[in-house]
């Protein structure tokens, strides 16, 4: 029974993927549980600490054991955390003599962080395979349109000529960010978690530290200074890095709704047949892919502050704020993974019309490059005469209905300093592109440097 759309098996295509639920449904949180107690076993069991034989039934029956979802719930019910349960039925499943030595020295909360730990690492591994190819194919459209001219706009308005190059690679480039920002945390996060009762692993005697140390290497994790009951930042992070993703993400799907507007129409979402329609309006290709994108991004950046709030542990181990990371941690990676997946789909199957580029570049008929033409005379006239001159070019052909080009030929001022040929190539776009190619170039290098 799904409660939440990411969960359902109807929504959930839309909020997330079967990859990511897969690392973080339930069940494999219990499997996950149970891998951490067979490498315990098996640490414990080459270091002396427990029977060979044990060690080798423990994990062993850690594979093989079937964990009733009944039982699992009743003994929740009961002690508030599902370690006792699956303890209990890897106990049972590993013999009476064997079974006497599961959990050996363990609390409940290393077993669940570090199983916790395990998803983390398996979930970043999705999100960085999928970040990957989505900046690999924003950036073969960089290249391929980086010559694409088309209207740039600031606070929703014709601005300066941009291409279409240079704003995938604005979109990218954030993107390249984050891939390195996720290979700088991941040491700090995927840790094991071990310390006993209170973190200093004294049921283990002099034997602590080689335990933790081992468990880590076994489960490949990293081994932290001590143990991080109480110490949430890395968890923290984690999801904190999940939001800035998705601010990321957010930013592509905002720019294609706006770009797939029917009056811009220069961009739009992959097409195929009945995607984004309409219950009543056969013409309709709502951007629905993008729409997701921005929702999954705002329920994401939602949880960031839960699980910073629940950095605020009291005393050796926390009631109540590590319990509300439980709700928040897997939610935050379902939906990140949902928007990335949704945005590589946008990078790869994108539909770019750059004859409606050129058309709507033209639209002001040449007032966009009112710029170029106010840098042209300002050796000329001085900046501020040249600004002012422009200006009372740009109010008459807007007052006419005339272009930018026949509105300064108009002006004295003007026509004294350029003749026709000097004014069509001061508005001309291709002309005042600045540094387009170098910054996109500067962009795929540092795209071919992390893919």
């Amino acid at each position: 029974m799904a409660v939440n759309p990411a969960d359902s098996a109807v929504f959930g295509t839309l909020y997330g993927s079967d990859a990511m639920r897969a690392v973080f449904d339930e069940a494999a949180f219990f499997r996950r549980m149970l891998d951490v107690e067979a490498a315990l076993a098996r640490v414990q069991g080459r270091l002396g600490l427990i029977p060979a034989e044990a060690a080798a039934a423990i994990s062993e029956a850690a594979g093989t054991v079937a964990l009733d979802p009944a039982e699992l719930a009743a003994s929740v019910r009961r002690v508030g955390y599902p370690v006792v349960g699956v303890v209990a039925a890897l106990t049972r499943a590993a013999g009476a003599e064997a079974g006497r030595w599961t959990h050996w020295g363990a609390t409940t909360q290393d077993i669940m962080d570090s199983a916790q730990a395990l998803q983390i690492r398996d979930g970043f591994s999705l999100i960085r395979s999928d970040l990957t190819a989505t900046v690999r194919a924003l950036a073969d459209r960089a290249e391929a349109h980086r010559g694409t001219v088309m209207a740039g706009r600031t606070h929703l308005q014709h601005a300066l000529p941009v291409t279409f190059g240079l704003k995938c690679a604005v979109w990218f480039a954030p993107l390249v960010t984050h891939i390195a920002r996720l290979d700088q945390l991941r040491p700090r996060v995927e840790l094991v978690q071990f310390g006993g009762a209170t973190g200093t692993l004294a049921s283990l005697g002099a034997e602590g530290l080689a335990v933790a140390d081992a468990l880590a290497a076994e489960l490949a994790l990293g081994a932290p200074a001590l143990p991080w009951h109480v110490a949430r930042d890395g968890v923290a992070e984690a999801v904190g890095f999940l939001g800035l993703l998705c601010g990321s993400l957010a930013k592509l799907a905002t720019d294609v709704i706006l770009l797939a507007q029917t009056e811009v129409a220069e961009a739009a979402e992959p097409f195929e047949a009945g995607r984004g329609g309409s219950s009543t309006m056969p013409q309709k290709r709502n951007p629905i892919a993008s729409e997701y994108i921005l929702a999954a991004a705002r329920s994401v950046q939602a949880l960031v502050p839960v699980m910073q709030g629940a950095m605020a542990a009291d005393q050796e181990r926390a009631t109540g704020p590590w319990q509300a990371e439980l709700l928040a941690l897997p939610q935050a990676f379902v939906l990140a993974h949902g928007a990335l997946r949704h945005a590589r789909d946008l990078a790869e199957g994108m539909t770019v019309d750059p004859a409606r580029m050129l058309h709507n570049l033209e639209a002001t008929h040449g007032l966009i490059m009112s710029e170029a033409v106010m840098m042209g005379l300002a050796p000329l006239l001085g900046r501020g005469t040249a600004h002012h001159v422009v200006r009372h070019a740009c109010d008459a052909a807007l007052a006419e209905g005339i272009g930018l080009a026949e509105a300064l030929a108009l002006e004295p001022t003007v026509a004294a300093q350029l003749d026709a040929a000097a004014i069509a190539r001061l508005t001309d776009p291709q002309t005042y592109l600045g540094s387009t190619q170098a910054f996109i170039d500067r962009a795929l290098s540092a795209a071919r440097a992390v893919t």
